[in-house]
Formats: C-alpha cells, sequence, structure tokens
C-alpha cells in the first residue's frame, strides 16, 4: 500500500476558541484539533479506551480528559497518561498556521488495505515551529 501525506486546510483559526477541541471529518480521518493559545495540535478524535470523543474533552496542561472516562491523553504525543499499566495511544497529526487558517497533515492511502497503527512517538511533528501561531488570529 502507498500513502501519500498532504497539507490540508481545515478552517480559519478564529474558529478555533481558546483551549477548546472541535472535531473535523477528512475523509477517513476523524480529528481533533485543540487551541492551546500558542500553538494547535490534532489527534485522532478517538479515545483509546472506549473510543470517547476527545474534541469534547477539558484541556489541561496539553493534555485532553476524555468526557466518558476521564482518560487523560497527551496531546503532543499521544500517550495516555494516566494509566499506567494500560501503555496506549492515539495517532497525532502535525499542524500549521499560515495565512491564518489551521492546516493538518493526513496521509491518503492509494490502496483498500489498512495500515497498523504507528507507536505514539512515530507520528508527532518533529518541527515544533510547524505548530506555533505566528500572530494569526
Amino acid at each position: 500500500m502507498r500513502e501519500t501525506k498532504r497539507w490540508v486546510r481545515i478552517t480559519a483559526v478564529k474558529n478555533f476558541p481558546l483551549r477548546e477541541g472541535r472535531a473535523v471529518q477528512v475523509g477517513d480521518h476523524e480529528v481533533a484539533i485543540f487551541n492551546l493559545g500558542d500553538r494547535f495540535l490534532a489527534v485522532e478524535n478517538r479515545c483509546p479506551h472506549r473510543g470517547g470523543p476527545l474534541a469534547d474533552g477539558i484541556i489541561s496542561a496539553g493534555k485532553v480528559v476524555c468526557p466518558l472516562h476521564a482518560w487523560k491523553v497527551d496531546l503532543a504525543t499521544g500517550s495516555v497518561t494516566n494509566q499506567p499499566g494500560n501503555p496506549q495511544c492515539v495517532k497525532t497529526f502535525p499542524t500549521r498556521v499560515e495565512g491564518g487558517m489551521v492546516f493538518v497533515e493526513l496521509s491518503f492511502a492509494h490502496s483498500s488495505v489498512d495500515s497498523a497503527q504507528s507507536g505514539c512517538l512515530a507520528s508527532t511533528s518533529q518541527d515544533s515551529s510547524l505548530n506555533r501561531i505566528s500572530g494569526e488570529a
């Protein structure tokens, strides 16, 4: 299976209230995007515990608390932080702000075969400057 990564324009920065998440559907991806004030972070919108909608959770110290059973997910790494005996994670997506618009980098498959989920840290953006807001509002 061949995958292509593409930056997808989501919406204007002003459509994301401070310290809140919003769910967006792009193709097969349901993504939760969070405005942390100084940057945007994006993760798959499904808690690994029971599939709770992470975009509806409360944000605190760079983590989102799942609204169903209070699992805490680190928004930068996708790791669950309050279940030490259960090392699960969610996929993260690189984000950037350009011209007052939020973009998310997503992979699109060229085959109907699903790929296995990669590790927690493999899907994070290595260039944190892409996540910074440069004065757009």
